[in-house]
């Protein structure tokens, strides 16, 4: 069980140019101990961890490790004090092998030059998947070739196999399944057996009541309350997060007519075969949210990219009956779609960029002549998308990158907006999310889809699709295996059409 404080946190401040990202932030964590931070994106968790991690250093405020006053200048700084952070971005290098990934901080910390013979690098690599229950994957297997949730296992048994003291996890079951979920709930018990420290970063509420001792809430760069867990409920802790009660994130008074026969035909698949997928056939009503979902094996996570064009593909996909060209992604925004990607950093947004150029970035046609771009038009527009979609930032010149997972999701979503779509594709659109940009976000989807626009929301989150769906379809195996309506939408029902034999 847990001890002494390990970490002790003592009116850390941090400022950037126009933003109190932490206001003398109060909080300890003791060794042996699962000690929960939660928050609104916005509410300081990321900066507060990059600040233990070594990758910020605090504006003023105090940090002791094991009583003893510490102030990390590099990322290395910090893993030499035994405190490794695992990022919901994953951090891997994808034409390395397994292996190498694993051991490669070992490498980094090396003094000279030298060698490691590629039997003890797997031998090494071996044992740390070994404890994650991923025995079996083979340690000379390229990065590039596993899922998203392998990928995320092996970023765990990096860290693992540097033997920290402290293993701050964020988001760290965002891709896994619940299988893989549940060995990862296994692994940081085991952690905290062994006397581990582990800072478990989530917005899934039910996880972080299911697996910490502590948790600390955090609110507009503060540190609100430290709670043991003992009686807590979700609604206490939302209460904390937000400052407030939500009260739109039930279901949502569905429109039938969205979704009936008489409603006019937005977008059109038939026979659609892509990588994963085989013989898909569906349509989407003018105002319809339909939802799909799926295990992580089911294909649901390439239909956005088939739709959109970044994956060839056979079959139809037509707008207002007019067919899209594949491999296009150009023409299909032309033609009226725009697709959001799951990977908010990697794939969607511009981080080093602006607010205003990521607004427009999707359009630049419209806002420019002759090569050039007419800024006050791109000012304009980046004004209203931000206002509309009440996103919080300082000024439209601000990079994408220093804005939280929430408002950065906001903007991304603006930018699909400015195309005027017919058809919005939404891949995971609310993960790493918190419960009130969450509230905030549906509702935004709503008021799209009663302007006529056509919604796909694919999401591996069956309450979203629940809260959201006139219809849902679930995929299994590259097929759809069921199709849900209305009060026929439940976690029962996609559960046993997405497991179905």
């Amino acid at each position: 069980m847990a001890n002494s404080d390990f970490i002790a946190i003592a009116g850390v401040t941090k400022r950037f140019p126009g933003v109190l990202a932490l206001d003398h932030i109060a909080v300890s964590f003791r060794s042996g101990e699962v000690h929960a931070v939660i928050g609104e994106n916005g509410a300081g968790k990321s900066t507060l961890m990059n600040i233990l991690a070594g990758d910020l250093q605090p504006t003023e405020g105090e940090i002791r490790v094991d009583g003893a006053p510490t102030r990390f200048a590099s990322a290395l700084e910090s893993r030499a004090a035994g405190i490794v952070v695992v990022y919901q971005e994953l951090a891997l290098c994808p034409t390395m092998t397994v292996a190498e990934n694993i051991m490669m901080s070992d490498l980094a910390t090396r003094s000279v030059v030298s060698f490691v013979p590629r039997a003890t690098m797997r031998a090494e690599a071996r044992a740390a998947l070994a404890r994650l229950g991923m025995g079996a994957l083979d340690p000379d297997t390229k990065v590039g070739r596993l899922s998203v949730a392998e990928m995320q296992l092996v970023e765990i048994a990096r860290a693992i196999r540097q033997r920290a003291r402290v293993v701050v996890l964020d988001e760290p079951n965002s891709a896994l399944s619940r299988r893989e979920s549940e060995r990862l709930f296994d692994v940081v018990r085991q952690l905290r057996e062994e006397g581990v420290t582990v800072i478990y970063v989530s917005h899934h509420l039910h996880e972080v009541l299911h697996l910490a001792d502590r948790i600390t809430v955090m609110r507009d760069g503060r540190t609100i309350e430290t709670l043991d867990n003992e009686n807590l409920s979700e609604d206490r802790l939302i209460r904390a997060m937000v400052g407030r009660d939500l009260g739109n994130t039930a279901p949502w008074h569905r429109n039938p007519a969205a979704s009936s026969e008489d409603a006019p035909i937005v977008l059109s698949i038939e026979n659609l075969t892509a990588p994963g997928l085989s013989d898909i056939s569906f349509d989407v009503h003018a105002g319809e949210i339909l939802g799909i979902g799926g295990l992580p094996d089911s294909g649901k996570d390439g239909l956005g990219e088939a739709l959109f064009g970044l994956h060839e593909r056979t079959g139809r996909v037509a707008i207002d009956d007019k067919d899209l060209r594949p491999a296009d992604p150009l023409a299909s925004i032309r033609d009226g779609m725009s697709f959001v990607p799951a990977d908010r950093r990697g794939a969607s947004g511009l981080l080093s960029m602006s607010v205003a150029d990521n607004v427009i970035s999707a359009s630049l046609a419209r806002f420019s002549v002759g090569g050039m771009l007419r800024r006050a038009a791109i000012r304009r527009e980046a004004r209203g998308q931000v206002a509309r979609l009440d996103a919080r930032i300082a000024r439209l010149g601000q990079k994408l990158g220093t804005l939280s997972g929430g408002n950065q999701q906001k903007i991304i979503l603006g930018r699909s907006l400015v195309t005027n779509p017919r058809v919005l594709i939404l891949h995971e659109p609310t993960r790493g999310i918190d419960v009130g940009a969450k509230a905030e976000i549906y509702s935004i989807l709503r008021g799209i889809a009663g302007e006529g626009v056509a919604i796909v929301m694919i999401s591996s989150e069956i309450p979203e699709l629940i809260v959201n769906a006139e219809r849902v379809l679930v995929l299994r195996a590259g097929r759809i295996s069921g199709e849900m309506r209305g009060e026929g939408i439940n976690e029962e029902a996609i559960l046993a059409r997405a497991m179905a034999s």
